[in-house]
């Protein structure tokens, strides 16, 4: 047995998870700093071992029970972590994770986010045609990855135009995995405080999106539905982002599948579904503590340990994925846990399928010279964020190659 390592965060390449992952294929010894049971725990690393992980109910998400694998940047020598508040379902299990999921899981089908597509393609049209018009250059995450992520999920819960920017710029401040007790005070404060306004007009006059909706059921409260709401725009926002702006970047270094997605854009479902394969965003993974004493391999996990599954490391597991570095968007993609797996797998999945599909195909298509206006290794990686991706994106193009939207 080798002794307990810390959660590796590094990064020596920006797509690939960071390299100790490749030595620690299968089941190893885990440190946490911060936990409620013992200081020591497990990574899983191996994609059929994460799966079994997720899907197997002896396995709690409960954030009583779940040890932090990154602590806090502060001390917290008296931490001792509480049960979930009502409404805030993620960090739940069994009938209660159960009823708050089925209140929603209506908004997040198939069929439903679907019908959100003309939505996406408008705001990336207004995005787009707002970035030509500007010059030849932009920072991508700001111009277009976030702001097509954000208005999208906010049109669909019920949050105004002139609440979103303060509202982003606080939830970006959660979202770090460094900041001081007094940052984490005030975001948290004014994100709850928006939240609670919002709620308030919800039930005093329900309109037709998702927390008017809700409010009109009469199965939430208002602080029920206040931490639902924080689960969705909390969610909702980040990973999206990522996705789009760190996408865009990996297809950059990679020409050749670029241009592959040129000549067929019929590959890009496809493709989107091997970029979230390829950077797995959720680069922490996901925890678990096990209730009872499981087997899993040849290990055992004991009652009260934490287990860590290493999502990036699962989808470059080469059991399932052979030539799991290269960046294939032909390959069978199937079985890939970027978006996790079992009860808890991410809800608005079908939803970032879509907005990725419509904001990547809309994005090329109208500056398909569109490149990197600085060096790759200038780009600045969020290796310092609960979810991973680019701080920044500087991209430049040629104005004669813009492509006009009704051309488009």
């Amino acid at each position: 047995m080798t002794e307990p390592s810390s959660l590796p965060v590094k990064r020596s390449c920006p797509f690939d998870p960071p390299d100790e992952y490749r030595a620690l294929r299968g089941i190893s010894p885990l440190a946490f700093d911060v936990s409620p049971g013992p200081a020591t725990g497990w990574l899983v690393t191996k994609l059929s071992d994460v799966r079994a992980v997720l899907a197997d109910a002896r396995f709690s998400h409960r954030n009583d029970l779940v040890a932090l694998a990154v602590p806090p940047p502060f001390p917290m020598d008296t931490y001792t972590p509480e049960p979930a508040a009502p409404g805030a379902f993620p960090k739940m299990d069994g009938a209660d994770h159960a009823r708050y999921r089925k209140l929603i899981a209506k908004y997040f089908t198939v069929r439903r986010t679907r019908e959100l597509v003309p939505a996406a393609e408008r705001i990336a049209g207004e995005l787009l045609d707002a970035m030509a018009t500007r010059g030849t250059e932009a920072e991508l995450v700001t111009a277009y990855a976030e702001p097509l992520a954000t208005r999208l999920m906010c049109e669909l819960v019920g949050v105004p135009e002139a609440d979103r920017e303060e509202l982003l710029h606080h939830l970006n401040v959660v979202a770090r995995m460094r900041y001081s007790l007094e940052e984490l005070i005030a975001a948290i404060t004014v994100v709850g405080g928006t939240l609670e306004r919002l709620v308030d007009a919800a039930f005093e006059n329900p309109g037709d999106d998702m927390l008017g909706e809700l409010a009109r059921t009469g199965e939430l409260d208002r602080p029920e539905l206040v931490n639902l709401a924080w689960a969705l725009v909390g969610g909702g926002f980040d990973t999206t982002t990522n996705m789009l702006a760190l996408g865009t970047f990996a297809l950059f270094e990679h020409r050749d599948q670029l241009e592959r997605l040129r000549a067929d854009p019929a590959l890009w479902p496809n493709a989107v579904e091997e970029l979230l394969r390829y950077l797995t965003v959720s680069h922490l993974g996901a925890s678990r503590a096990a209730l009872e004493d499981v087997e899993l391999g040849e290990q055992v996990i004991r009652a009260g340990e934490t287990v860590v599954v290493a999502l990036p490391a699962a989808n470059r597991d080469p059991e399932r994925f052979p030539d799991p570095d290269r960046l294939d968007i032909g390959r069978v993609t199937q079985g890939h846990v970027a978006f996790g797996h079992g009860v808890h797998q991410c809800i608005g999945q079908h939803l970032a399928r879509f907005t990725m599909q419509v904001g990547f195909e809309a994005l090329f298509t109208r500056f398909p010279a569109l490149r990197l206006a600085v060096p790759q290794e200038q780009v600045p990686l969020r290796d310092d964020m609960l979810h991973y991706g680019v701080h920044a994106l500087p991209v430049t193009w040629s104005a004669a190659a813009v492509v006009s939207e009704k051309q488009g």
